[in-house]
């Protein structure tokens, strides 16, 4: 399979409980029989930097009162380090790199369901990926109320602190991300998850090979 000389960045997006760690793993197994190497990542975090902001924006008793601005920008900051320090270097040396959530999370959970200004969101989502945009971008949609049933089926924890919103946010997240992925139909795939998670990974390597060649 042919991919850009730069590497491949592909990120998934989606609400919670759409089983995106699932696919994750799944298109991993796929690329790497490829013979591809595979770099797999996770925002907030993947830096050490961007796990203590993780936990802070995610766990921390400290988070509980967080303002909208104030998770913005942390979730820039995370994202900044991310790409500096684990995304544009394994591009370069023209690994893939798949990332659960990127920049178009922010977009939607602090700009739209949030309902801070989308232009302050863009120009500090612009600062933080310092122009890394992904190759491609995996949305698997579901409807809320369907993948909160899925975590709470298989959650034994407490729900950290964005998994505890109301349903009408995850309504709007939803929303954003198709209308989002509408916009910018040349990066985005969209996946029906509700379909079983066989059908959803053939979709996926069916779309990305797709784009790919």
């Amino acid at each position: 399979m042919a991919a850009p000389e730069h590497g491949l960045f592909i990120t998934f997006e989606g609400s919670e409980g759409t089983g995106k760690t699932t696919q994750i793993q799944r298109l991993t197994s796929r690329l790497e029989s490829n013979n591809r190497k595979v770099i797999i990542s996770r925002e907030p975090g993947g830096t050490p930097l961007g796990e203590d902001i993780r936990h802070l924006l995610k766990h921390a008793d400290s988070g509980q009162n967080m303002v909208p601005r104030a998770e913005l920008l942390l979730f820039a900051a995370s994202r900044a380090q991310h790409v500096d320090e684990l995304i544009k270097p394994n591009l370069e040396q023209g690994n893939v790199v798949i990332c659960d959530r990127f920049l178009d999370s922010t977009t939607v959970y602090q700009g739209i369901a949030r309902a801070i200004d989308g232009d302050t969101v863009e120009a500090i989502n612009q600062i933080a990926i310092a122009s890394t945009l992904p190759d491609i971008t995996v949305l698997i949609d579901l409807d809320p109320e369907e993948g909160f049933r899925r975590i709470q089926s298989r959650n034994t924890e407490p729900p950290d602190r964005m998994e505890q919103e109301h349903m009408d946010f995850y309504k709007a997240v939803r929303q954003g991300y198709l209308d989002l992925a509408a916009q910018n139909s040349d990066r985005f795939l969209v996946i029906d998850g509700q379909q079983p998670i066989d059908e959803v990974e053939q979709a996926i390597w069916n779309g990305i090979k797709e784009r790919i060649n």
